[in-house]
């Protein structure tokens, strides 16, 4: 089987490895695709060194088939079309006791912590892996997980229909928070500079404002009647998105934070407190998330062939990377399925 490694910064490569059989209770399945997200991008850039060690094979976006079944595994088929939560709680901390163990003080993330999906065969535990309905197309499925973080961040938010919403950052995520917060019928207003990535979104249907020629405030509060909106998600990262989605927010509105900040960010606390504001964390996702993902991937209510700018072999990886570091790109897949059988 072939694997992505990292070798430290910038630097990936492709190894010939030998394919892990199934131990009890686990699946090896064979990868058909592999997603990179903004974490992947963090990895290869050299920002996750503490966690992400020498020779560790990255990636945790995918969807495959089983290809072998350990002992005391039941309930699965060889070939059977599946996708991967790659979440393993260590059921012992705080957060797990609480019946938070989707952000486990000690997570085993893998393609972080332990070897994630950019290989050929990949071996996990059964419990980690969940069914996908047949006719859902394999490249479209490997967008299941980041569909679930956008699940995740809409139930935060506590989206409902009527529902004012801003999005500050129209990346994958971002504009993936934007269908699914439109599915539950709120108005959506999406916030990102990039014109391709507009475009893109306005091709789905998201309304997508330049925030360097749009007043996004005053949009906001023009159409709802001064108030501001219910409900906002920073996605982007930056410190201008974190002022944009708190300075949209109406009377006891809710920011949800989805990106992550590499450093402390200055935040206007006087508005926190002068309009008794919510600031949410939303860092993961549970099970429930990841079903409800599969769902709306699968009946198109989240458009996943259309947020596909690239798929690459895995011997263009490191152009894959590259392509989505220049931008004007939404999600960049690794093609398995001619490797590893």
């Amino acid at each position: 089987m072939k694997a992505v490694v990292y070798r430290g910064a910038r630097n990936l490569g492709i190894e010939e490895r030998d394919p892990a059989p199934p131990g009890p209770g686990e699946l090896r399945i064979a990868v058909a695709y592999t997603g990179i997200c903004g974490t992947d991008l963090h990895i290869y850039h050299g920002d996750m060194d503490a966690r992400v060690g020498d020779s560790a094979i990255i990636g945790h976006e995918m969807s495959g088939r089983v290809a072998a079944i350990g002992a005391d595994a039941s309930g699965w088929s060889v070939g059977q079309a599946v996708t991967v939560m790659p979440t393993r709680p260590c059921g012992r901390c705080a957060a797990c006791w609480g019946g938070n163990s989707h952000i486990c003080h000690a997570m085993n993330f893998l393609g972080i912590d332990s070897p994630g999906a950019m290989q050929s065969s990949w071996t996990v535990p059964q419990e980690l892996v969940l069914p996908l309905p047949d006719g859902l197309p394999l490249d479209h499925a490997a967008l299941v997980e980041p569909t679930a973080v956008a699940v995740h961040d809409v139930r935060r938010g506590n989206v409902a229909a009527g529902h004012q919403v801003v999005v500050v950052g129209g990346g994958p995520v971002g504009v993936l928070i934007a269908a699914v917060a439109q599915g539950r019928g709120a108005r959506v207003v999406l916030v990102e500079p990039d014109a391709s990535r507009r475009t893109i979104a306005d091709g789905l249907g998201i309304e997508a404002v330049d925030p360097a020629a749009t007043d996004v405030v005053a949009l906001v509060n023009d159409r709802t009647g001064g108030a501001g909106a219910d409900v906002a998600f920073e996605v982007s990262g930056a410190a201008a998105g974190v002022a944009t989605a708190v300075d949209v927010l109406t009377t006891r509105g809710r920011l949800v934070m989805v990106a992550i900040h590499p450093r402390p960010r200055p935040v206007d606390l006087h508005r926190f407190f002068w309009r008794e504001l919510e600031l949410l964390g939303a860092r993961l996702y549970q099970r429930d998330d990841m079903t409800e993902a599969i769902r709306l991937v699968a009946s198109g209510a989240v458009p996943a062939g259309q947020l596909i700018s690239r798929i690459e072999p895995v011997e263009a990886v490191t152009a894959a990377f590259t392509a989505l570091e220049g931008g004007g790109v939404m999600k960049v897949l690794i093609d398995w399925r001619e490797e590893g059988r």
